[in-house]
């Protein structure tokens, strides 16, 4: 039988995270400490998985909405599970604070992975007694349609405890990465940085709006970006793959990479202009349904991601 596991914090992530669990068997124990939260994260947890039942990504929302208990106590949401993932308010104090409950409430065989997306592990782990079972388990929202997962040890995570995360993420069907050492922003965020701060760049010396700056990921970069990266990308876009790319186009990239030595903050008026922009495309009325039909553009993907893989065997 499927030992299970425990999902601490039950927002946006948290319930994703519910979702990866519970469709992959796994009998999941869900707490928050927002008495309200705790009373509305099922609502949302059937919706999204009668979504991916419709899209034929569960074969039912029934099952894996089963595998899911909302416990009232953090002691009953740890008792007899083999894995935390804890993805609470992003704050070193909070995480400090969850992460210390943790530790002293979880057997210590009990791996425990937060979802945090910038603060390394060593921020909030380091008094911990059983600080070398902690680590990072950084999702993308959300997780149940984005299987990439960061796994960041800090300096004093117990090698077992990364490849006990690895396995098991493995086996719940995400797409696990190890980073060897903790780095500002991990690897995703860095990547994501480095295009969104050029994307501001471009967008406040008026090269372009920001609707056209979002084509051209949307249209052009991110087609090729939804099945392969950076590297394999340039690999098939020279004849000579990798080290021919680099000699055709090292120099201008280079070039590009000279031109923001000194790279500024988003300024207020910046992000005002760029407010103001999205908001005649998007009122903010309409955000929460754009997610929704961002997220069921992911289901449509992923299905469509899912077969392609099937029927070329990749």
């Amino acid at each position: 039988m499927t030992k299970p596991v425990a999902v601490i914090g039950a927002g946006l992530v948290g319930a994703g995270w519910a979702i990866v669990f519970a469709r992959a068997g796994y009998p999941v124990r869900i707490y928050d400490g927002d008495a309200g939260i705790r009373a509305d994260v099922l609502a949302g947890i059937q919706s999204n998985l009668e979504d991916l039942q419709s899209f034929g990504l569960i074969e039912s929302a029934e099952v894996a909405r089963g595998e899911i208990t909302v416990c009232e106590t953090l002691d009953d949401a740890v008792d007899g599970v083999s894995y935390v993932q804890e993805s609470v308010f992003e704050t070193i104090p909070v995480k400090t604070e969850i992460t210390a409950a943790l530790d002293a409430a979880c057997s210590p065989d009990v791996v425990i992975g937060s979802s945090s997306s910038g603060i390394p592990a060593s921020a909030f782990t380091e008094a911990l007694e059983g600080r070398q079972r902690c680590l990072i388990a950084h999702p993308v929202n959300p997780p149940y349609l984005v299987p990439l997962v960061e796994l960041v040890p800090a300096p004093w995570t117990d090698p077992a405890a990364i490849q006990f995360a690895f396995d098991l993420m493995t086996a719940v069907g995400q797409s696990p990465i190890q980073i060897t050492r903790e780095v500002d922003g991990f690897v995703l965020n860095r990547l994501q940085g480095a295009l969104l701060n050029e994307a501001w760049a471009l967008f406040e010396e008026g090269y372009a709006s920001a609707e056209d700056i979002d084509k051209t990921v949307s249209e052009g970069l991110g087609l090729r970006w939804s099945f392969m990266g950076p590297f394999q990308t340039i690999d098939l876009n020279a004849p000579g793959g990798v080290a021919d790319y680099a000699a055709r186009l090292a120099p201008l990239y280079h070039t590009v990479a000279q031109s923001r030595t000194e790279p500024k903050p988003w300024g207020d008026d910046l992000i005002h202009d760029v407010e103001a922009e999205r908001r005649t495309h998007l009122s903010k009325q309409d955000l929460a349904s754009r997610r929704e039909w961002r997220d069921r553009r992911l289901m449509a993907l992923a299905a469509h991601k899912n077969k392609s893989s099937k029927e070329i065997g990749d």
